[in-house]
């Protein structure tokens, strides 16, 4: 029997459509009419990022635009190719897939010139990059003449401007990112923190740019049925060092030392597995947690009385959201943008890396009389479904297109004929 431990390496993604109402005319709420040629460029078809680029083209399809893709073809795996084969009805730009490397490649020149040829081909008028690697690609790619009517969007998701200040890496993707400003019609920031994190470190002249915080549908407000027999914690995303999980795993271990014989559920896959794995065997937590492949979020979420999120490093989660909407009780950490979906409960939130700090908040809720604790995560529920909804997320991001095109054609309009 294979071990629980060897989870296999997977993506974790829980794409989401737009559900109840039908979706009025987006295009119509800017003012604009015009119908756009869209080309999303991003890295690894999986996670958060995903969900988010696959909400859009959903979104803007339905709202009249002609949408494609540009992506990785060496991660995802069968659930990544699933998703983009149920996405193709929207895709009338179709999907173009190249192997793309994490860190920066030689290779990466290839990469550029099949977003060049494909936006060509394509007729593109707006190159939206996603995450660093999209954002180098959407905002570099050279399309000479063809180009001077097509905008370049960048959204970041954290990635770059994670890294801790003052490292050499922090720097050097901070100088690289003043650089691309140059190249940048629109920054369409998902949270106040990576806006923030964009001034101070990468700064330079004003660019256009908009706070877009990622949005949920409706129907992820609707409460999950707890299961029999929960877990008491559940940890969904990915398996890596950054996420906090050592940090999770000694707080288990220092819990069951005190005589609270919990159980913990790992859902996702990553590149520390086999790193997490062995910490949890060396604290003797073989048979306290229960490990299992990436799958849909809400499903999990009913099979634990609290989720955590032990983050050293966000931008703006959709696992805090989705968990949040659907009023999952949650212990999370006080970093990037969570602040910003907890909003008037963010006291409630813990440091990051603090061991014992994450002991105590997981051992405060678990005790915590179950109708006040079930209150408050139902007040924190209610407080998100204006400030992030999905209609809202893409009614925004065409806006910022439309100030775009008009900074564009003033800019256009200011520049002397040659004779």
């Amino acid at each position: 029997m294979a071990s629980p431990f060897a989870a296999p390496l997977t993506a974790a993604l829980t794409p989401q459509g737009p559900t109840g109402h039908a979706i009025a005319d987006l295009s119509s709420r800017v003012g604009t009419g015009e119908r756009h040629r869209i080309l999303h460029v991003f890295r690894a078809p999986v996670g958060g990022l995903f969900r988010h680029v696959i909400d859009l083209t959903r979104l803007q399809a339905e709202a009249g635009h002609a949408v494609g893709l540009v992506c990785d073809a060496s991660t995802g795996g069968e659930r990544a190719e699933r998703t983009l084969a149920d996405l193709t009805p929207y895709l009338a730009l179709g999907v173009t897939r190249v192997p793309m490397r994490r860190n920066p490649h030689a290779s990466d020149l290839h990469v550029l010139r099949t977003v060049r040829s494909q936006a060509l081909a394509v007729g593109a008028d707006v190159l939206h990059g996603h995450g660093a690697k999209g954002g180098v690609f959407a905002r570099l790619a050279p399309l000479g003449r063809a180009g001077r009517g097509v905008i370049r969007a960048y959204t970041p998701h954290g990635g770059s401007y994670n890294y801790r200040p003052g490292t050499t890496l922090h720097r050097v993707y901070m100088a690289a990112e003043q650089v691309m400003a140059r190249a940048t019609d629109l920054f369409l920031f998902e949270s106040e923190y990576v806006a923030s994190r964009h001034a101070a470190f990468a700064g330079g002249s004003p660019r256009l740019e908009r706070i877009v915080h990622n949005g949920i549908a409706e129907a992820e407000f609707a409460a999950v049925e707890t299961a029999d027999d929960p877990f008491d914690l559940v940890y969904v995303g990915e398996l890596r060092e950054a996420k906090g999980l050592p940090v999770l795993l000694r707080a288990l271990a220092r819990l069951r030392g005190q005589g609270r014989e919990l159980r913990l559920l790992m859902v996702g896959s990553g590149p520390d597995t086999e790193s997490i794995a062995a910490m949890a065997e060396n604290l003797g937590l073989r048979h306290a947690i229960a490990f299992e492949p990436p799958q849909a979020i809400r499903p999990v979420l009913g099979r634990g009385r609290v989720m955590v999120v032990p983050s050293l490093a966000e931008s703006l989660p959709y696992v805090v959201l989705e968990a949040a909407a659907a009023g999952q009780p949650l212990v999370a950490t006080n970093v990037g943008g969570i602040p910003e979906i907890f909003g008037a409960f963010s006291s409630d939130l813990v440091p990051p890396g603090d061991c014992e700090a994450l002991s105590a908040a997981i051992l405060h809720i678990l005790d915590e009389e179950p109708s006040r604790r079930q209150g408050r995560a139902r007040a924190l529920s209610n407080s998100l479904r204006t400030r992030f909804s999905m209609n809202r997320m893409a009614t925004d991001v065409l806006c910022g297109y439309a100030a775009a095109f008009s900074a564009k054609r003033t800019r256009t309009a200011s520049v002397p004929a040659t004779a």
